[in-house]
């Protein structure tokens, strides 16, 4: 989000997968740090936790159009920022949620890596596409996120304003019944697995 995406204070960000482990904590760092914070999942049980953990609106994406609500709810200006870690078809839609000079972050690719893009739309609003994948990268490229993590948000932790959000605990050797639940997409937040 800050890195990548440069998400400065009073900005605008919309995420996908706001109850995953990772949008639990998007959610967090963003509001603690002045963003407005939109985000999608996929049910109103986890639209309503997103909420309540501090989006300012939550879409389900299974009964709403997130590209319309975006609009409605911007004014038609749209968002400075997206995170996406769908891919596919979700690409050309997020390019219509950005407003002027907006940037799309891609972490990971669920629907698929191939899609279809209207070129016009980058030129015309001056859009930054962009990836972001960590495993691959060298341990001195983590250990500065690890540093940035450590000045910048640990603080917030420590003081209980960015909490995890852990939705269930399984010893090692239930590791299979972890990838059940983590695939039914039942969960809210982080699965742990115990050693």
């Amino acid at each position: 989000m800050f890195d990548r995406a440069q998400l400065h204070p009073g900005e605008s960000l919309l995420f996908h997968g706001g109850s995953s482990g990772i949008g639990v904590t998007a959610i967090q760092m963003a509001k603690a740090l002045g963003s407005t914070v939109y985000v999608t999942a996929g049910s109103d049980e986890k639209c309503k936790f997103c909420e309540e953990l501090g989006a300012d609106k939550a879409i389900n994406y299974k009964t709403e159009d997130f590209v319309a609500v975006i609009k409605e709810i911007t004014n038609a200006k749209g968002v400075n920022v997206i995170l996406d870690m769908v891919g596919g078809d979700y690409t050309p839609r997020n390019l219509q949620c950005l407003a002027d000079d907006g940037r799309l972050v891609l972490i990971n690719m669920m629907e698929g890596k191939d899609t279809q893009i209207d070129l016009s739309l980058i030129l015309r609003k001056r859009l930054t596409i962009t990836g972001s994948a960590l495993r691959a990268r060298d341990v001195g490229f983590k250990s500065a996120i690890a540093s940035a993590l450590q000045k910048n948000i640990w603080l917030l932790i420590a003081s209980g304003q960015i909490k995890p959000v852990i939705n269930a605990i399984f010893p090692a050797s239930k590791a299979a019944d972890a990838h059940s639940l983590m695939e039914s997409s039942a969960h809210i937040g982080k699965i742990v697995l115990t050693f």
